[in-house]
């Protein structure tokens, strides 16, 4: 503790005089995407596709708005259905954990209600995150260690309200960014039947090596809860509940702008120069994101370069493993499908092509 103090002290005194470029440029970061994604996809070629779906997913999200205001679409609207979304869901500081618990419970009855995967029994649970790791994202999924004894040892959500430095204009912000419906969401990702469920399947490899216990790629693991937010939206939140279902979409959607935005940050800000101003316009105007997620994300994206592109790279890789295993399994229901797609542990797709034969 004494040498870590000693560390922040050093630090604290030499900020003033760093002034190092967090960005990598053209050549680095093309490499850094290529060892983050294992993929052959080049940075050009993620960001046109990118910005092509962003169209799209803004043309989808106007549908559903429309939908669940009951109105023709105007200009606008799903800026002013959001916001009303965020009103009617508020939270604060004391409610996000009770109501990512809340959700968390439903999830475990919903997703084999749906027998979309087989659900582990390791035991999942909701946790404050610890104040030191707070301020880049709302949750993080923190399961067991992978070489040590997992029996009865639980996987752990860590969720947080925003730092208490922050002012309350940012706060503010930042609660209407992590409404109610926005925590549903959250915990598809993050636990059932995202990063917790698979996690778990992961665990249960088996082989003649544990490095797959070890090393886990990316892009499978960010692909696959992204890929389980969208289903389970498709799906529903219940069997009859029309604007729950409805309302699980918009805020699906919303994060589709926000995996799509997270690729198009990533690849402007280390090869196009990008400013905090054009990033705060891009994320706000066609993210429709709040300033206390656009100033974390700003941040992430100087410091974490190539793994805001696992999302939205590792998503469609994901669906397209799911579609063929479907196509070469044509007997087998969805359950047996994804069951498979998660007995390998979390190799980068295009290996876990191979393995299955694809």
């Amino acid at each position: 503790m004494e040498a870590l103090t000693e560390h922040i002290d050093w630090l604290r005194a030499h900020v003033e005089a760093a002034g190092a470029d967090p960005r990598l440029g053209e050549r680095d970061f093309a490499a850094q995407l290529w060892y983050t994604l294992d993929s052959e996809i080049s940075p050009d070629t993620l960001l046109t596709r990118a910005e092509s779906d962003l169209l799209g997913t803004e043309e989808e999200i106007a549908e559903v708005a429309a939908e669940y205001d009951g109105k023709p679409s105007y200009p606008g609207q799903v800026r002013d259905v959001l916001d009303r979304l965020a009103a009617e869901t508020a939270t604060t500081a004391d409610t996000i954990r009770p109501l990512c618990e809340e959700a968390l419970a439903h999830l475990h009855g919903r997703v084999a209600e749906l027998d979309f995967v087989t659900v582990p029994e390791e035991p999942i649970r909701i946790i404050s995150m610890p104040e030191a790791r707070r301020g880049v994202s709302v949750a993080y999924c923190d399961p067991p260690g992978p070489l040590g004894p997992r029996a009865g040892e639980p996987t752990l959500i860590a969720v947080a309200p925003p730092p208490e430095e922050w002012s309350a204009e940012r706060r503010a912000s930042f609660y209407r960014e992590y409404h109610g419906t926005m925590l549903r969401n959250l915990m598809v990702h993050e636990a059932l039947p995202g990063h917790a469920l698979q996690c778990a399947h992961a665990a249960r490899y088996t082989g003649g090596t544990r490095i797959r216990h070890a090393l886990w790629s990316g892009t499978f693991v960010e692909g696959w809860a992204v890929y389980t937010e969208e289903a389970l939206a498709l799906h529903g939140w219940t069997e009859d509940g029309i604007q729950d279902t409805l309302a699980l979409r918009l805020v699906q959607l919303k994060m589709r702008l926000r995996t799509i935005l997270n690729a198009i940050l990533d690849v402007r800000t280390h090869t196009h120069d990008m400013t905090e101003s054009e990033a705060q316009t891009l994320l706000t105007e066609r993210g429709h994101q709040e300033e206390g997620e656009v100033v974390g994300k700003w941040r992430r994206a100087r410091l974490t370069s190539g793994q805001l592109s696992t999302y939205y790279a590792g998503q469609w890789e994901i669906a397209e493993l799911v579609r063929d295993l479907s196509r070469g399994r044509p007997r087998a229901a969805i359950r047996e499908v994804h069951d498979e797609l998660l007995a390998h542990g979390a190799p980068s797709p295009r290996h876990l092509r191979t393995l299955l034969g694809l």
